[in-house]
């Protein structure tokens, strides 16, 4: 397997004609949903079985804020998190859901009007095409709020042309919020053509340091890790071929805005004012940045300018603005940060 091409195909049969149900998955990089959040777990229990059954992701990308917003779903598969997605961005939003697997997306499509009449309206468009060339499936620039992904960008032969259409489509202040694996090294060109440590997500994992390296070149120097967890291998067969290599599930949060590439200092405080449905309490913008409700945390001007130039702006007073600079800001920037466990992390 050397093309692109054979490459897809490969991910495509794995997906389409090897798995039946997440039972036949031979590692935890893609697993179950004991670690997602109880509010997400709430609307889980109304969606179909048989999406449920065939849903293969690793992790929970689904932020919160999205009502009334168009959502662009990278790989929806059987249509799990796009189901989910319908209910969060209510009656007024959009849900678009892309996959090339026909198998999988037959089941989503299937039972579409199924959770229509559960919910009581319908919001979800479900397009057969690759994620890699988003216009040919009608995608317009400057036409998402937010774009999610479970464990699928991996998949991809062609990674910085699927983040280039990601950026591509989402409007000025939009966001990227996706879950995938990542290695702690480049993975051999041997194992990356392996069609069993393709289809688990292994094969086409990303080194971390390039995909920061990929969006740095598209205009967004300043990507945040929200959540991390190890991915065990417990499969003999695949330990033997590819345990020399650390994997792990990371939530990855990405805004199409001007940043810079350092976190610097202007003087700038953010409050959070408590008014994100599902998060009364705290937000917690990425692993480092914990907003208590009315508590002022000082931040960077990168923070600041998510917060107050995304949807995310009517949730928060910033104070402060660019006229005053003080150097560097004292933290560590996002991609630089070295992540702990947290509760409700991508499995």
């Amino acid at each position: 397997m050397t093309t692109t091409l054979e490459i897809t195909e490969s991910v495509q049969h794995y997906y389409g004609q090897v798995l039946q149900s997440s039972q036949d998955l031979k590692t935890s990089a893609c697993c179950s949903i004991d670690a997602m959040p109880s509010c997400l777990k709430v609307l889980l229990a109304g969606l179909h079985p048989e999406v449920l059954e065939r849903f293969y992701g690793c992790g929970s990308p689904l932020p919160p804020a999205l009502e009334g917003k168009t959502v662009l779903d990278l790989g929806c598969g059987t249509g799990r998190d796009c189901y989910l997605l319908s209910k969060l961005v209510g009656p007024n939003g959009r849900v678009i859901g892309v996959d090339m697997t026909p198998e999988q997306l037959e089941v989503a499509v299937r039972h579409r009007d199924w959770h229509a009449e559960r919910f009581g309206f319908a919001n979800v468009e479900f397009l057969h095409g690759h994620i890699e060339n988003l216009h040919t499936v009608g995608i317009a620039d400057n036409s998402i709020d937010v774009v999610v992904s479970n464990c699928v960008i991996n998949l991809s032969p062609e990674k910085p042309k699927v983040l280039a259409e990601i950026f591509r489509v989402l409007k000025p202040g939009g966001e990227l919020y996706f879950s995938d694996v990542f290695a702690d090294r480049r993975i051999p060109a041997e194992l990356r053509q392996d069609p069993v440590l393709l289809g688990e997500c292994l094969g086409g994992a990303l080194y971390w340091e390039d995909f920061r390296r990929i969006l740095h070149d598209l205009g967004c120097p300043d990507v945040r890790k929200v959540k991390q967890n190890p991915i065990s291998i417990d499969d003999p067969e695949v330990f033997a071929k590819i345990g020399m290599v650390r994997f792990d599930s990371v939530t990855v949060r990405a805004f199409k805005m001007p940043l810079e590439d350092r976190c610097e200092d202007f003087g700038q405080v953010a409050v959070y004012l408590g008014t994100i449905e599902q998060h009364p309490h705290r937000f917690e913008l990425d692993d480092h940045h914990h907003f208590e409700t009315g508590r002022p945390l000082r931040v960077c001007g990168n923070t600041a300018d998510m917060l107050a130039n995304s949807r995310f702006g009517q949730h928060f007073q910033v104070l402060g603005d660019k006229t005053r600079h003080f150097g560097l800001f004292d933290c560590i920037p996002g991609p630089q940060t070295t992540v702990t466990k947290a509760d409700g992390a991508c499995c």
